[in-house]
């Protein structure tokens, strides 16, 4: 669930809610919805699809729209649910007083149900932030106070949210809570803001308050108030908004790397937006301007990149190979410039760029294209000169990444690879693969909720770090298409810590690097169930043999096997083909997290920058 805008003053709340909403689109939705409350009453509109579809109705209500001066409003991406109207939000209750918006995952919101069910509550649709609306409710008939009924609602709730409530008999607050996503309280004169992010009121305010985990919050025209998990009244901390705040806000984070990890459940919603509307419909990708006819001509491709992009590539290489069946060759940029490549019109050519102004990315792309190959540019800036280089332009919209260290850009080219490869098995009509890609499709819809499980709970990985951040070498180990992740793992442990790190086939173990494992010597091992399961724990038992220090990042671990183990990294159930979205996001955080204890520059890693544009 993706964007929250709520407002109180003398404006027309659905004109500053509309706005508001329209400037978090970029996280990706499938429908909208707004509650607008005038005299007692609370107005329900939504619309699926693009926010365009609200617009219109809420025009045919100008009556409502035109007096009321407060409401809340909420972009959705399907989680619990299809994309369907009933199942947008606002939601509301059985009696229908209680008005409420969710961004976030309830994850007992099952025996909630239940609960609730056997008190009499009738649920209409398929979300888990139903739950929490008739929830909340039922404390409100306990309390008789909108404030007191959310602080002892989200005592019962387990997992993340931020919730914006309204109820009928109170028209003149907004009650907020936060837990683990994030929520933002706007300040005006004589009207307050309240939002998912700083884009959707940046235009109303330069002052604003955030919440942090566990706190509730009344907001009025007036005043904020809010209370700490105690349920005690604390001060406010106002803090001052840049001009630029999308640019440069941390948004109550301590360094940018942390909020761009924290925003990649965020990116994967916005890359598959549109594209992938379900698992059993193939994927458009309209920017793709080769025929069906010339993709079944295409003999081989090539992947050109450099750093993060490089092995965001290598991981590309896997699931083309595996699922389009066209041979792939991945090379650093700096490689393909200095030798007799061959590539001709029947090449597809893959670039990839964060910034889309790295040098010798744009060399080889320029080479390529003079052979008459096809030339594909994935890259965060549309605005580049890779992407006006481009015959095809695939534009990742993963947001402004301030932190010099890629992460959510390396999300976003993963996800655009992806689709990629389910677009070419498409085209290409390879019907042995329809199931397998049905099925990875489904992990993609549901990935952002599991990566939201792993950086919402971040308590082991943070021990983890902790024990291993005085070590001086460490060494990473994967096979197949995880082995890019140990490559990145190991990059970006490096890149922030300055710690020696280097990635390695979990095969190639015995071949030279074992001479280097001793007890100072820490190897994390990615290995997910699948083929090469059992080997990758050969090999750990080949590295706790010479008595390196052992972490394992695994979605299973038999019970015999886990004292094989120092130290334990479980990940969500995922498959293997899906599972470097979610092992990248451990070891993103284990970096992190090492040199956030070491003191470290995390953001400005000394002797790096953020586009290279020399070769």
């Amino acid at each position: 669930m993706c964007g929250i805008i709520g407002y109180i003053g003398d404006k027309k709340a659905s004109e500053v809610l509309i706005n508001g909403l329209s400037h978090l689109e970029y996280r990706g939705y499938d429908s909208s919805g707004v509650a607008l409350s005038y005299k007692g009453e609370v107005e329900i509109y939504k619309a699926q699809g693009k926010l365009i579809n609200l617009i219109e109705i809420l025009k045919t209500k100008e009556d409502i729209c035109s007096k009321s001066h407060l409401g809340i409003g909420h972009i959705r991406w399907a989680t619990h649910g299809l994309p369907t109207t009933l199942n947008a939000h606002p939601h509301t209750c059985n009696c229908k007083s209680l008005t409420l918006v969710h961004n976030g995952i309830i994850e007992n919101y099952q025996e909630l149900k239940e609960e609730l069910k056997s008190k009499g509550c009738t649920f209409v649709s398929q979300t888990d932030t139903e739950v929490a609306a008739h929830l909340i409710a039922q404390e409100y008939g306990k309390t008789k106070d909108l404030l007191c009924a959310m602080q002892n609602a989200v005592k019962k709730i387990k997992g993340a949210f931020a919730f914006c409530a309204i109820h009928k008999n109170e028209p003149d607050k907004i009650v907020v809570a936060k837990r683990n996503a994030p929520l933002v309280i706007g300040l005006g004169d004589g009207e307050n803001f309240i939002a998912s992010d700083i884009p959707a009121i940046i235009e109303y305010t330069k002052k604003a308050i955030y919440l942090s985990d566990y706190q509730v919050g009344v907001v009025t025209k007036n005043d904020v108030k809010i209370y700490d998990k105690d349920d005690k009244l604390i001060q406010n901390k106002v803090e001052n908004l840049p001009f630029e705040a999308i640019a440069i806000s941390k948004m109550g984070y301590k360094h940018f790397m942390l909020k761009e990890i924290n925003e990649q459940s965020d990116v994967v919603r916005n890359v598959l937006s549109s594209k992938l509307v379900s698992s059993s419909e193939n994927v458009v990708l309209n920017e793709f301007k080769l025929s069906k006819e010339k993709i079944k001509k295409i003999t081989r491709v090539q992947i050109i990149a450099c750093g993060t992009s490089l092995h965001a590539g290598l991981v590309g290489k896997y699931i083309i190979e595996q699922l389009a069946k066209i041979p792939v060759d991945v090379e650093a940029s700096s490689e393909y410039i200095y030798r007799d490549t061959i590539a001709d019109e029947n090449t597809l050519v893959i670039g990839i760029s964060q910034s889309g102004e790295t040098a010798d990315t744009i060399t080889a792309i320029k080479q390529a294209k003079e052979k008459g190959s096809h030339i594909v540019i994935i890259t965060n800036r549309a605005d580049s000169t890779m992407a006006r280089l481009a015959d095809s332009l695939l534009p990742v919209n993963a947001g402004i990444e301030v932190s010099v260290a890629a992460t959510k850009s390396y999300m976003a080219q993963l996800m655009s690879l992806y689709l990629l490869s389910f677009y070419l098995s498409e085209q290409k009509e390879i019907k042995e693969y329809s199931s397998i890609i049905k099925n990875l499709k489904q992990e993609l819809i549901e990935l952002p909720n599991k990566i939201e499980l792993i950086t919402q709970n971040p308590q082991n990985i943070q021990k983890i770090a902790k024990k291993y951040s005085s070590y001086k070498d460490f060494i990473f180990i994967a096979r197949g298409i995880n082995y890019p992740s140990a490559l990145e793992g190991a990059l970006k442990l490096k890149e922030i810590s300055y710690i020696n790190a280097t990635g390695y086939c979990a095969g190639e173990l015995k071949h030279g690097p074992i001479a280097m494992l001793d007890e100072n010597m820490p190897v994390l091992a990615v290995l997910n169930t699948g083929i090469v399961y059992d080997k990758v724990l050969s090999n750990c038992e080949e590295a706790r043999a010479r008595q390196a220090k052992l972490i394992g990042v695994t979605n299973h671990i038999a019970e015999k096997d886990k004292g094989l183990f120092d130290d334990l990294i479980i990940i969500p159930q995922i498959s293997d083909m899906a599972s470097p979205a979610l092992n990248i996001v451990v070891l993103q955080m284990l970096a992190y997290y090492i040199a956030e204890y070491l003191g470290k520059d995390v953001d400005q890693p000394r002797n790096l920058a953020k586009s290279v544009t020399v070769e």
